[in-house]
């Protein structure tokens, strides 16, 4: 079944007189949404009280939920300290991912720093590797561990990349960002062909991680380096739009949990993606 929902909660929720997040699940269950996407972008601050009632939420009202680790993960970082704190950051998001009954941990994979794209992006398959096996060790794999297509031309994360790193074991499930594709080639990801052409590479992973990949949408400034700042469906200039890309998710078959980012609407954009995967 395919899911659609917001990251975080949109102003709108706030408006309506709701506080903590665990109001969240009934909220979008009744606006006819069900999954959501819970942000620890910032770091990892919620007990584990608010995760369990969370959880016990999200059960209650059918809704999916899915973590986002913190945003300054990077697994290119040529210092091993760093990178031994960014392991630490995957997997306290795993550990609060599980008592909130989310089955997937969305992360940014690396950055390309002052090295050449070509060695960190070798320098990223290597701490890959010791990630899947750590993944093993600490008992991590009932969770899929989601690494993004980035918005931002000198971040490890174009979809060709993605897909490599995904490859690497089926612990990693890809999370594909159109947004962030549209604004890292500078408009470019948002026509049938294009959108046609970045399914064809998903299914490279095989059955699974290409009929339920993990989907964030939203529509994104962008400048000469890519992303620049998250806009919300009223936007006309920079795009992408849904519309022809919901065509090919259902005449495939797919069923991604789709995941909308837009800047304070993303529950009302979210709902409007629905309605158009619903039309077409």
């Amino acid at each position: 079944m395919i899911r659609f929902g917001p990251s975080g909660n949109s102003d709108s929720f706030y408006d309506d007189g709701n506080k903590v997040s665990e109001q969240a699940p009934a909220w979008l269950k009744e606006k006819g949404l069900n999954a959501y996407e819970y942000s620890f972008g910032r770091g990892v601050n919620i007990s584990e009280k608010k995760a369990g009632a969370i959880k016990k939420a999200a059960e209650e009202n059918g809704v999916e939920i899915s973590v986002h680790a913190p945003y300054y993960i990077n697994f290119a970082n040529p210092d091993e300290e760093m990178v031994k704190k960014s392991y630490g950051y995957l997997f306290r998001s795993a550990d609060m991912a599980r008592r909130m009954g989310a089955g997937r941990v969305i992360f940014h994979p690396a950055a390309v720093g002052k090295a050449t794209r070509e060695e960190a992006f070798e320098l990223t398959k290597k701490r890959f590797d010791i990630l899947i096996g750590k993944i093993r060790a600490e008992k991590y794999d009932d969770i899929l561990f989601c690494p993004e297509t980035m918005g931002k031309i000198n971040q490890i994360g174009t979809l060709e990349e993605i897909i490599e790193l995904c490859a690497m074991d089926e612990v990693l499930m890809p999370t594909v960002d159109f947004g962030h594709l549209n604004a890292r080639t500078l408009g470019k990801m948002n026509s049938r062909d294009e959108y046609e052409r970045a399914l064809e590479l998903l299914s490279r992973l095989g059955e699974n991680k290409y009929r339920h990949f993990h989907m964030h949408f939203s529509k994104i400034e962008y400048s000469n380096g890519g992303e620049v700042k998250h806009l919300t469906f009223e936007d006309k200039v920079y795009g992408p739009d849904f519309t022809e890309l919901a065509v090919l998710i259902k005449g495939r078959g797919l069923e991604p949990v789709v995941i909308c980012e837009s800047d304070g609407t993303q529950a009302e954009d979210a709902l409007t993606m629905k309605k158009i995967f619903e039309s077409v």
